[in-house]
């Protein structure tokens, strides 16, 4: 698990923290996968966990899923681009 790359776009260091973030948090870091959907002047990163982790993921009451998507838009107030968080189950 490494931090995000200061060398990369703006969204994809967005993508790299949302996924670190994710990895510390679930018992099965290499189940977790980020996709990327963009559209004018919002890009939406989709968040997939293993089942078993989704709780973990969301939080009670859906509080750790508010904070990384607090942590994430204040990551991406610096750029033009607003930039939301969809966590999916499968």
């Amino acid at each position: 698990m490494s931090a995000p790359d200061e060398h990369q776009g703006p969204v994809a260091n967005l993508k790299a923290l949302v996924e670190f973030i994710a990895k510390a948090l679930v018992a099965s870091p290499d189940a977790v996968e980020i996709t990327e959907t963009e559209r004018e002047h919002l890009s939406i990163l989709e968040l997939r966990v293993a089942q078993e982790d989704l709780g973990k993921v969301i939080g009670k009451q859906g509080r750790t899923a508010r904070a990384i998507r607090a942590v994430l838009q204040a990551a991406s107030s610096k750029g033009r681009r607003r930039v939301t968080l969809e966590i999916r189950e499968d």
